[in-house]
Parts: C-alpha cells; sequence; structure tokens
C-alpha cells in the first residue's frame, strides 16, 4: 500500500485542528453572543414593563376594568418591539395578550406571584415561542396602591437562529482562517519536512533502529551526551564495561558515571585522543570528540576500548616478540660458550674445558634460582631474564640487586603495567649506550618492597640527557632521539605510573649516565 507523505499528513492534521478549534471558538463565541442578548433583553424588558406601567392609560383602565387596552399596548408592544405585553389585574386576569382569545383568561404562571406583592423582577422561561426573558413591573395608582401588574417578553435567539443570522460572517472568518490557516499549514509543513531531511516517519524510525543495532554491535564501547550532559547514546559494550544495568539514555552523566570527563569536552570544543582514563577503577583508552551540526557544538561522544584487552593482546604480541629474541640471545650466547668448549678441547686444556662448563651452569642456575625465589611474579622474573641475555648480547653488563624483592602488587597497577614500565625504562638504558663510547657499560636494576612501599631503581653509566631537556623526557612525543614514532615510552610509564598514585624521578648527567626511581605506597592512600 503506497504510504501518504509526511508532508501531506502535517498539512492535513494542521487542518484538523485549525478546523476544530474555529469550531470550538465558533461555540464559545455564540454562548457568549447569546449570553449578552439575555442580558440586553432583561433591560429591555424591565424598561419596557416599566414604562407601561407607568402610563395612565394602563392605570385607568385597571381601575376602572376597562377592556379596550389591548389595542393601545398592541401598538406599544410593536414599537418596543417585543414578543408580548400583558397587563393583568389583581385577580390575575389579562386585560391584554397578542393572542386576542386570551384576553379576559386568568393567568396561572408560576412566576407571577412576586409581582403581586408589589416586587419588581425579571425571570427566563421557557414558552411555546422558545425560551424568553420576562420583567414583572406591579402598577401603582396616585395612592400608592397596587391596582395590577405588567408583564413583558422578549424571546432570546436559540442557536440554530444565532447561525442564521450569523452565516454570512461566520462563511467569510472560516474560510479566510482556513485559507491562510492552510497556507501556513504547507509552509510549516515543508519546513519540517526539510529538518528532518525530507525523510518520511518510517525511514526515520528504521534509521533510528539501524543506529541503536549498529551501536551495540560495536566491539568499543560509545557514550554520547548532549550540551545539557544528559546520556543520548550508551550501547550495550558501554554497559557492560562500566558495569551499568538497565537503560540510562537521557540521564544524567554524572550521575551514571561521576568521573567520565566527558562534559570537559563541551567546554574545551576540541577533541582529545588515546588519552587513557579511570572510570570506575577501569583503566581505557578513550577518544573523546564534540558532535557538531553546521559549525555549532550539540553534544560530544567518547569512544573507548577496555586496556585490559588492548593489553592482553600487546603482551601476547611483545611476548611471541620476547620469546624470539630470548631464543635468539641464548642461542648466539650457547654457540659462542660451544664454540670456547670446542676449542679448549683441541688445545688439549681438557680441565679447563670442564670447569668453564661447571662455571656457566652455576651462573645461570645461580640467578635463576635468585629470581625465582625473591620476584613472586613470573612475568618480572621471565623480564629481567631476558633484559640480562639481551645486554650480554650488546655487550652490556645488566646487574640485579641481589636485595631485589618483590611479594605482591600495588593497588591499582597489575603485572601488565609493571612489565611494561621495567621494559622501557630498561629499553631506554640499551638505548643510552647508542650514542657516545662506555669502556664497561652496565645498568642496574632494583625492586624492593620497605616500608609499605615497591620502589624500582633502573640505572645506566650510558650518554645522559642533557639538562635542558630533562624537564620534558615525560612529554608525549618528546625524544632525543629522533624519528617520528619516538617519544611514547617515557610517556606511557608516566600516565601508568600516575594512574597508579606512584612518582618517578629522574637524574642525569650528561656523560655520565641516568638514574630513575619510581616509587608506589602499597596500600590505597
Amino acid at each position: 500500500m503506497k504510504r501518504i507523505s509526511i508532508l501531506w499528513k502535517i498539512t492535513g492534521l494542521i487542518f484538523f485542528i485549525l478546523g476544530f478549534s474555529l469550531f470550538l471558538a465558533g461555540i464559545v463565541l455564540i454562548g457568549n453572543y447569546i449570553s449578552g442578548k439575555e442580558e440586553e433583553l432583561k433591560a429591555r424588558s424591565f424598561v419596557t414593563a416599566q414604562t407601561i406601567a407607568e402610563l395612565p392609560e394602563v392605570k385607568e383602565a385597571l381601575e376602572q376594568g376597562d377592556g379596550g387596552l389591548n389595542e393601545v399596548i398592541d401598538r406599544l408592544r410593536v414599537i418596543n418591539n417585543a414578543n408580548y405585553i400583558v397587563v393583568l389585574n389583581m385577580d390575575r386576569i389579562r386585560l391584554t395578550h397578542p393572542v386576542h382569545d386570551r384576553i379576559g383568561t386568568a393567568s396561572e404562571g408560576a412566576d407571577e406571584g412576586p409581582a403581586f406583592a408589589e416586587h419588581s423582577y425579571t425571570s427566563k422561561a421557557k414558552g411555546e415561542i422558545g425560551t424568553v426573558m420576562r420583567a414583572f413591573v406591579p402598577v401603582m395608582n396616585d395612592a400608592h396602591e397596587q391596582i395590577g401588574v405588567v408583564l413583558a417578553g422578549y424571546k432570546v435567539p436559540s442557536f440554530a437562529e444565532v447561525l442564521e443570522n450569523l452565516a454570512f460572517e461566520i462563511a467569510i472568518t472560516s474560510g479566510l482562517s482556513l485559507l491562510f490557516g492552510g497556507w501556513g499549514a504547507w509552509i510549516l509543513a515543508r519546513q519540517i519536512k526539510r529538518q528532518m531531511f525530507k525523510l518520511e516517519p518510517h525511514e526515520i524510525a528504521r534509521l533510528l533502529v539501524e543506529r541503536t543495532e549498529t551501536f551495540n554491535a560495536m566491539h568499543e564501547g560509545v557514550i554520547a551526551i548532549n550540551t545539557d550532559e544528559n546520556i543520548t547514546i550508551f550501547n550495550k559494550k558501554a554497559r557492560s564495561m562500566m558495569r551499568i544495568e538497565g537503560d540510562v539514555t537521557g540521564r544524567s552523566i554524572r550521575d551514571v558515571i561521576p568521573d567520565t570527563a566527558l562534559p570537559e569536552i563541551l567546554e574545551l570544543d576540541h577533541g582529545i585522543y588515546s588519552k587513557e582514563l579511570t572510570v570506575h577503577n577501569l583503566n581505557i583508552l578513550s577518544n573523546r570528540v564534540p558532535i557538531k551540526v553546521n559549525g555549532e557544538t550539540i553534544g560530544a561522544v567518547a569512544i573507548f576500548q577496555d586496556r585490559t584487552e588492548v593489553k592482553k593482546m600487546a603482551e601476547e604480541l611483545t611476548g611471541v616478540r620476547a620469546f624470539v629474541n630470548a631464543l635468539r640471545v641464548q642461542n648466539h650466547e650457547y654457540n659462542n660458550k660451544l664454540h670456547t668448549i670446542a676449542g679448549l678441547i683441541q688445545l688439549g686444556n681438557y680441565e679447563k674445558a670442564l670447569q668453564f662448563v661447571f662455571q656457566t651452569t652455576e651462573e645461570q642456575d645461580e640467578l635463576i634460582q635468585f629470581l625465582s625465589s625473591h620476584i613472586k611474579d613470573e612475568s618480572i622474573a621471565g623480564l629481567l631474564l631476558s633484559k640480562i641475555r639481551r645486554g650480554k648480547e650488546l655487550g652490556i653488563a645488566v646487574e640485579i640487586d641481589r636485595s631485589s624483592s618483590f611479594e605482591r602488587f600495588p593497588p591499582r597497577i597489575d603485572n601488565h603495567d609493571l612489565v611494561l614500565i621495567i621494559g622501557n625504562l630498561i629499553e631506554n638504558a640499551f638505548d643510552s649506550f647508542q650514542h657516545g663510547e662506555c669502556s664497561k657499560p652496565r645498568i642496574f636494576v632494583s625492586l624492593e618492597q620497605v616500608s609499605g612501599q615497591l620502589i624500582l631503581i633502573v640505572e645506566d653509566n650510558g650518554s645522559g640527557i642533557r639538562e635542558q631537556d630533562l624537564p620534558y623526557i615525560f612529554d608525549q612525543g618528546f625524544s632525543t632521539k629522533g624519528g617520528s614514532e619516538r617519544g611514547i615510552g617515557l610517556y606511557m610509564v608516566r600516565q601508568l605510573i600516575h594512574q597508579a598514585n606512584g612518582s618517578i624521578q629522574a637524574e642525569s648527567e650528561e656523560g655520565a649516565g641516568t638514574s630513575f626511581t619510581v616509587t608506589f605506597q602499597m596500600e590505597e592512600m
């Protein structure tokens, strides 16, 4: 079935509303007109009755019982445009009446009683000719004695009669109203159509459903707010990551997630990309940008991923690379040792060859035993072992402080974060030997848990850092080594440390080496 365009629907709806409004307004206006007419006829009937009651002819006829008064009253009725004027004597006998057959008959009206007790008043009554406004005025003689009553009646026009009398005016008013109202309705409908991008309601509904399902199907969390900081989008992934139950659309973002940092985008009016945030004790990587329509900011949207998943993927990738590097270093190391042993055997130095084998085995076993007993996390122990072997390949001595110990992680940090911190600091130490010469390159690593603190120290005797560069080494993108992909490692290290409420200090002297000290509190502050 062909759908009716929204343009015609809106126009028809406005026409209906306009017509119905005119109908209601007409009823009210006609009702007010009739009510005003009643007040007018009430006053007119009273004036007419009072005027008739003061006529000498009326008083004389009532005192003498003369029945020739009807002709005079008929003329006065026509002049005053009254429907009827009735003169009653004190016996309630009609001396006048528009219907001549009723002259001389008694009146039995239920509302006439007070008039025969010298009361003047008006009443509204329904009779044969319709609703009538009637006035009752007593007739008094010269001795101030009541001798009769004058009754004047004016018919109130009915609703149909008013419509008939005002038919032309109503037709002109309604026609002009509908004409200009229809023209305005058409313009309004076209404007609404343009604002809806010329889409029909069923098309908008389909787009809304498709948009909602698309957001819910995304692997990333998506949260959007308007300028009032109320939530407009909160997809399933976001609810899962934030542990939010139910639909929160329309609620304030500050009530749902107090530390989301999304409202600040409305103030900054520019995007923030690849920002690590802590929300509900979750570390997330967030891209937050303002939503603009025709250059005006109408809201903000955040698209983010749980860093746990990202770090697991990174750990798998870097783990594979570290494993390959470790195998390559180990293979290179054992090849060198095998060549040494083979050379000693060829020279006939069998005892030295055997001594070399025992010494190498003892050193390896001692290092592995130390790391296993003092470092209670396999990832960190494995990292330190791989860095020692990496240092041997590069000709750099990596020394582990034999007083080092590690039992548990500080609050708000895990093994992925600590591996990243230690690994980056040692890699920076390796890089420090690329620019300069050192006769005995050495890297010293200490990891201790003492007095409620976890203290990590990484020292080297490499090329050091210039004094003017030292304040900027933790800034994103800053590097003394050159290259477009540099300046990320130390920035990430500082971000992770600050998120765990830790601190990092760097001391360096150009040409003498660099020392990094990282401190974590073991209890939540």
